[in-house]
């Protein structure tokens, strides 16, 4: 096989990575550790495997080696390194880690191999001007094999929460700067001349050679001080690394001087190596002033964008772009793929580069969400453009080419109106986030407009204790500029919102703020935005003193919750067409009771044409449901992928709350191990106050032990019945209709009416056993089937009634407790059950039992 089909071949690889990395990019919030995932596809199946391409086929041309004719052992490597790739991905999706495990022995075996080859090669080779290139490649493969190696660990459900808090850093760091920025580094020492088409600059390969020790120290400063949890440790071993790393690019500015960039490949991964300067930069500032490690683990969020979405991705397509236009084969046929491949070149660039720049900024969430959309239509154009070049390039494969310079490219001029334009589009999407949510930047109207500037700063620093900022009262002159500085004092995540429209970020504990808050001239509401926070206590008032008392502020900004007349219309009508009802049916327990619980927060239907934004363990409101015997042990790996703290409560377990039932903060995990002493039907709920809000907002589910002397039934279905306190159409839960017990809904299942709709099934003569759970948060349950009556009734561990001549109405529970029924039908029909509550069973706790 030539060369040119063996990269378009393998390069396939690449595509096709990419292509599902767009795919989940699409639908993230549906799809489980989603966060995990679109990093994964990217650094580990997309750029791994570039790496493992490219970095061979430079070694042989710069150590003179003539590439293996059949390249039998590249395409096995290749394959094994797939094969790992994919389990490590799967394993993570499924929470299974044996396949993990299995699939970073491969990944970690490939890289090992693929640093001795490279080895062998270099020593057996002649003296080459360009050995340390390939020394840089040895050195990022090793480090691979370790970083997989910690990614495992990671992935371990016994791993201490605290240690896997120290491996995030130490695995990022080994794969991104060590694996990534290594390889890039070093082959920018030949590929960057020669995309520039000049001459190589003096120094360049001294500074590499030089810099390949420093960058290597760096690092390994970085993951010692990880690992010891240290961040001032870390923050100077980035700064060493950002050092090397300049030292080494710095020569290649006399190359930039002689030869601008122009085409996009050149231009891609030159904003590639400019965000990885400045993330670097960040993390050295961001870790030497973080208080704690968690603090570090908050401020690393936004350096994992900068990395992947600024410098890995630009370099990425740009070396593929210029790559691909090489191997295509043939002049006619290069000069058709980079027309193909500089289309748009320009506005992709612009858009990327500027919309990237606000997701990065403090700028309001409707705004990050906006511009993330324009980097993925950025980036995402480059897989339709290189189908077509590599179409293109195959038409013109066998044309003659023509004597001269290649075709004059577009004007400067024109290109600067290009990429004019791509900025325009981000200038004017940015605005439109801002008229959608003007308080959201700041802008208020009414009596703080008018006031009279004193031209005077109050500055207030406020802090967090509990669920209280202290001071709680800020009193101001009328006429002042407020600036209000929040320290997070706390043990979770908490933001400040005047109802000027001024508003911190949401701060991870240890973190601060600055509030710039504007001149006062009347009373201003505050409060922390954090779900059930307000409700609880958390706010401030900003009084103006001297103002008139009729000017005063106190818009909360929000949105109106579902009138009562939208929730009538939606329990008479039907869902729509696809409707999947919450599966009833209760399984069998399994003998592994080792389950992964993801915190994600999903917009779902909850009634017809009802929809809220949920926090749902699992993806579902009610969570998975987990069953077992007693002393049974049960592993939870509970990880936060939401937006704000969150915990985890098992009634199942008896234990001492203080470490399994923590909070843990965005992108934090932990190990909740319990034994089932006891039967039972048992609630497992966040604990993260204000409870009531996060149970009322999805996080619930049941654990059914089963008694030891449970008989066999035909059929066993679980209802677990739970209420919904509606907020704004697909917002959050109304704290304050939960703290008024107002509830709007009362379900089974987490749907109202679902099973009118998709009624339970049984035959007549059938033993049937119904559990129910009242998991609340407020309301308890009076469960009943019409037309049916309970020979059996078990609640909160006994028997109540065993089959006799005495019967059962009903199966009366208190909030959190649960049981079971069991009965039989004499004859065919429709039997309803509800919750003899009957305003809630009015409210959606109804269903049909259909029997045949």
């Amino acid at each position: 096989m030539n060369r040119g089909r063996w990269h378009l071949r393998v390069g396939s690889i690449v595509f096709a990575w990419l292509a599902a990395l767009v795919g989940i990019a699409l639908v993230h919030r549906s799809v489980p550790v989603s966060g995990w995932l679109l990093v994964h596809l990217l650094g580990l199946g997309a750029a791994g495997n570039a790496i493992l391409i490219w970095s061979r086929h430079f070694a042989d041309a710069l150590l003179r080696r003539p590439p293996d004719p059949s390249r039998a052992g590249q395409a096995w490597a290749l394959a094994v390194f797939n094969i790992g790739a994919v389990a490590v991905v799967a394993g993570m999706i499924v929470g299974f880690w044996p396949a993990v495990l299995t699939g970073g022995i491969a990944v970690a075996a490939v890289a090992l191999a693929h640093a001795a080859t490279l080895l062998r090669q270099l020593r057996s080779a002649l003296p080459s001007r360009f050995g340390d290139t390939v020394r840089y490649y040895i050195a990022a493969a090793a480090l691979l094999s370790v970083g997989a190696g910690l990614g495992v660990a990671m992935a371990n459900a016994t791993l201490p929460g605290a240690l896997h808090d120290r491996f995030i850093i130490a695995h990022a760091a080994v794969n991104l700067f060590g694996f990534v920025g290594l390889t890039v580094l070093g082959t920018l020492v030949t590929l960057w001349p020669t995309m520039l088409r000049t001459r190589m600059a003096d120094g360049v390969e001294v500074a590499a050679r030089r810099g390949l020790p420093a960058l290597v120290a760096g690092l390994a400063a970085v993951v010692s001080g990880a690992l010891a949890g240290s961040p001032a440790f870390t923050a100077a071993g980035a700064l060493g690394y950002l050092a090397a790393t300049a030292y080494v690019l710095w020569p290649h500015l006399d190359e930039v001087r002689r030869k601008r960039p122009s085409s996009f490949a050149t231009l891609s991964v030159l904003s590639g190596v400019v965000w990885l300067l400045g993330s670097l930069s960040y993390a050295v500032v961001a870790f030497a002033t973080a208080p704690t490690w968690p603090a570090v683990l908050d401020r690393a969020g936004p350096l994992t964008v900068v990395v992947l979405a600024g410098f890995l991705v630009q370099v990425l397509l740009g070396a593929l772009s210029y790559l691909t236009t090489i191997v295509v084969g043939g002049r006619a046929a290069a000069i058709a793929a980079t027309t193909e491949l500089e289309r748009g070149a320009p506005w992709r660039l612009a858009v990327a580069n500027s919309a990237l720049l606000l997701c990065v900024l403090p700028t309001p969430s409707l705004l990050r969400v906006a511009a993330s959309v324009l980097v993925l239509i950025a980036y995402t154009t480059f897989l339709p453009l290189l189908a077509r070049a590599i179409w293109q390039a195959r038409k013109h494969r066998d044309t003659p080419s023509k004597q001269g310079p290649p075709p004059a490219g577009p004007s400067v001029r024109y290109r600067l109106g290009v990429a004019a334009a791509g900025v325009g589009v981000v200038v004017l999407t940015a605005a439109a986030a801002v008229a959608a949510d003007p308080a959201a930047v700041g802008i208020a109207t009414g009596p703080q407009a008018s006031v009279t500037a004193t031209g005077q700063t109050t500055e207030v620093e406020v802090h967090v204790e509990g669920m209280r900022y202290v001071p709680d009262t800020i009193d101001v002159p009328a006429g002042n500029r407020l600036v209000v500085t929040l320290v997070n004092t706390g043990a979770d995540r908490h933001d400040l919102v005047l109802a000027n429209g001024t508003r911190t970020g949401r701060l991870a504990p240890g973190e601060s703020a600055v509030l710039e808050a504007g001149v006062i001239g009347a009373d201003v509401d505050g409060w922390c935005s954090v779900a059930g926070h307000r409700q609880m206590g958390m706010t401030l008032a900003v009084r103006a003193v001297g103002a008139e008392a009729h000017t005063g502020q106190h818009d909360d900004g929000g949105v109106a919750s579902i009138g009562a007349d939208d929730i009538a219309r939606s329990l008479t009508a039907h869902p729509g067409a696809g409707f999947a009802p919450h599966d009833p049916v209760l399984a069998a327990a399994t003998p592994d009771h080792r389950v992964t619980l993801s915190v994600t927060e999903t917009e779902q239907e909850v009634s017809p044409g009802i929809t809220q934004r949920l926090w749902t363990f699992g993806g579902s409101a009610p969570g998975p449901t987990l069953r077992g015997k007693v002393g049974d042990v049960f592993e939870i790996t509970l990880v936060n992928d939401g937006t704000i703290g969150h915990s985890i409560d098992f009634h199942a377990g008896a234990l001492a709350p203080d470490g399994p039932m923590r909070t843990i903060q965005p992108g934090e995990r932990l190990v909740y191990r319990f034994t089932a002493p006891r039967a039972g039907v048992w609630l497992y709920h966040c604990a993260t106050m204000p409870m009531s809000v996060h149970i009322a907002n999805g996080m619930f589910g049941a654990v059914v032990i089963d008694p030891p002397d449970l008989a066999p039934v035909d059929r066993e279905y679980l209802m677990v019945q739970s209420e919904f306190y509606l907020g704004p159409p697909g917002g959050e839960v109304d704290a304050a209709k939960v703290a008024a017990d107002t509830q709007d809904l009362v379900v089974f299942n987490g749907y109202a009416n679902q099973y009118d709709h998709a009624p339970l099934t049984a035959n007549v003569g059938e033993r049937v056993r119904i559990w129910v759970l009242a998991a609340g948060p407020n309301r308890g349950s009076s469960f009943h089937v019409v037309g049916g009556q309970f020979d059996t009734v078990w609640a909160e561990g006994d028997y109540r009634l065993r089959p006799g001549p005495g019967g059962a109405q009903s199966l009366g529970l208190s909030a959190a407790q649960g049981g079971f029924v069991e009965l039989s039908f004499d004859e065919p029909g429709h039997y309803p059950f509800v919750t003899h509550a009957m305003v809630d069973a009015e409210r959606g706790a109804h269903g049909i039992i259909r029997v045949g």
